[in-house]
């Protein structure tokens, strides 16, 4: 049960979205340049960062969520997200994702843990400077919305089916789109 009267049918953040739509709009805006927009890294390895800080953070909604929006991306390759969240070192992506995912999981324990030496192996395996920078605030700006969700106490559903279609949409549509209700 939800920790203030939040509107009642929106799943996660979309309730506290739809509470307070003032600071939704800069919230969503910023999802949607991250995770959405043109950018050197694709949308499914945006997707798999924030799914893996969202774990990290053990944030239910989040981490579905977003796994469903990096699999919608992924020609529904669940497996892939479900590897990058439980051990991303052995999953079959990039090594300059895995690079990029140990410094978004150094962000996730504390800014101050991203050592120079981690930015240095990133750049080893091709990650941009914008690539690094985007990775930053991808993994701080999830910490933050995981702990909006959770701080909440929000609902969050089980249903794998309202996932998907979730991340369906904000795979196609991205973050700007009004919330869906489950």
């Amino acid at each position: 049960m939800p920790h203030i009267k939040l509107p009642e049918g929106f799943a996660g953040i979309s309730s506290g979205f739809v509470y307070r739509p003032e600071t939704a709009k800069p919230m969503r805006e910023l999802a949607h340049v991250l995770l959405h927009d043109s950018n050197s890294l694709t949308p499914a390895e945006r997707e798999l960062i924030a799914t893996y800080v969202s774990s990290q953070n053990d944030c239910y909604f989040c981490q579905t969520s977003h796994a469903s929006a990096a699999a919608a991306h992924l020609n529904n390759d669940w497996g892939l997200t479900e590897q990058v969240r439980q051990n991303y070192e052995q999953a079959p992506v990039s090594d300059k994702l895995k690079a990029l995912l140990a410094i978004a999981g150094k962000v996730q324990q504390g800014g101050k843990h991203v050592t120079p030496e981690d930015v240095a192996k990133a750049r080893e395996q091709g990650a941009t400077d914008l690539e690094i920078h985007d990775t930053v605030l991808i993994a701080a700006a999830f910490c933050m919305f995981n702990r909006y969700v959770d701080g909440l106490a929000t609902w969050q559903p089980e249903d794998p089916e309202m996932y998907a279609k979730m991340g369906q949409h904000l795979a196609t549509e991205g973050y700007l789109a009004p919330s869906i209700k489950a």
